[in-house]
């Protein structure tokens, strides 16, 4: 027989218990102080920002650090006034940051104003992490100032959009893993195959809760079963199946949740705009506006193309846009063909490409390993150049 739909309301509800449990588990783990403060997130953005060591300049709401000072340090500081008991988490909103750099949160208090304390900031993608400094000596008092540091060179500019002191009580702990969970996930390259879930930075990732929720609701089905079997008449391998049916339900949803934005996100993208615009508009818009103009200097017969890119998306793409010319390129390997291969009348689409160089005096082109060829240089334009071989 059957189990009956009270059966299956319990199991719903017992893995909701579970979850509940894990969420619970987890704020106690994660909430530093208090769980219900009173205090209010402050935040400082990017206008009270000062950078005080290293070059660069505000630009569409943000700090863009561009280099360090001659000793390798960047510093931005902000002038502050908290109670340092409200708040033990110091929260930088940066990208950018290289995970080698040598980064630390800097701070002074109106206890030993000219004392300047420290902690480590990890980075993660590019991105500090929160910072907890109340077992710090030097978190007492009002905290009359805070600056990020990172000593190290910058390989890219780093974008700083401000700094946030919380509270950290269990609803704002609460609301930042559920944003962290529902944040906006758009396609990329992989996601034919995978979507995260979410933020690229997570300090709880849902399907670990959910996974632990499941297991944790098994395990007290088991203790159910065995001392009270009529409650959930169910064999454990039911249990077990149905608790995580119910965790990849959720993360079902969340999925479908992220798949309506993105369709809208790709409407307003699109919609309305002709084939020609739609490439334009698109990631690789760029490349195909650089191929359209290669194909109107290309003959109107098929020819052969070699395509060269040190990234394999832009070779793939870029053949894509020139067929039906005969295209070469190496879907594995960032290779050339020698130059005992090409031929007089061969093309040559250069696309983001290092190591090729190019003498106009002499119509020659030269790449990895000293080979050369003699070439024509037929467009160049932003990122890419056409040639033809002589």
């Amino acid at each position: 027989m059957p189990p009956s739909r009270a059966v299956w309301r319990r199991v719903a509800l017992l893995f909701l218990v579970a979850l509940t449990a894990c969420v619970v588990a987890y704020l106690a783990l994660a909430v530093p102080g208090a769980w219900f403060p009173r205090a209010e997130p402050k935040a400082w953005a990017v206008e009270n920002l000062a950078l005080t060591r290293g070059a660069g300049a505000i630009a569409e709401g943000e700090l863009v650090v561009a280099a360090p000072d001659a000793t390798g340090m960047t510093l931005v500081s902000v002038v502050t006034k908290f109670r340092s008991s409200d708040y033990p988490a110091v929260a930088w909103a940066a990208i950018g940051i290289p995970e080698s750099a040598d980064v630390r949160l800097l701070w002074s208090n109106d206890y030993a104003p000219q004392t300047l304390y420290s902690a480590p900031v990890p980075i993660e993608a590019g991105r500090p992490l929160p910072v907890l400094p109340t077992q710090d000596r030097g978190w007492i008092g009002s905290i009359t100032g805070v600056a990020l540091a990172i000593q190290g060179p910058l390989p890219q500019p780093v974008r700083i959009r401000g700094v946030v002191v919380k509270p950290l009580g269990a609803l704002e702990v609460l609301g930042d893993r559920a944003r962290e969970w529902l944040a906006f996930e758009s396609w990329t390259g992989t996601s034919i195959n995978t979507v995260a879930g979410g933020a690229d930075v997570q300090s709880l990732p849902l399907p670990l809760l959910l996974a632990v929720a499941a297991a944790l609701a098994s395990a007290i089905a088991y203790l159910l079963r065995r001392f009270w079997p009529g409650l959930l008449p169910l064999p454990i391998a039911a249990m077990l199946a149905a608790s995580f049916i119910a965790a990849s339900l959720l993360l079902d949803a969340r999925w479908t949740w992220n798949l309506g934005r993105q369709v809208q996100a790709t409407a307003a993208r699109f919609a309305g705009l002709s084939i020609r615009d739609r490439y334009l508009a698109g990631d690789d818009g760029p490349l195909y506006e650089f191929i359209e103009k290669a194909r109107g200097l290309l003959p109107a017969a098929p020819a052969r193309v070699f395509v060269l890119a040190d990234a394999v998306y832009f070779r793939d793409r870029a053949a894509y846009h020139l067929y039906p010319h005969n295209v070469y390129f190496d879907p594995l390997s960032n290779a050339i063909p020698p130059a005992s291969a090409l031929r007089p009348g061969d093309w040559l689409v250069v696309y983001q490409r290092r190591g090729i160089q190019y003498n106009p005096a002499e119509e020659r082109l030269r790449w990895d390993g000293g080979q050369s060829i003699a070439a024509e240089l037929k467009l160049r334009d932003g990122l890419g150049a056409l040639f033809v071989v002589e």
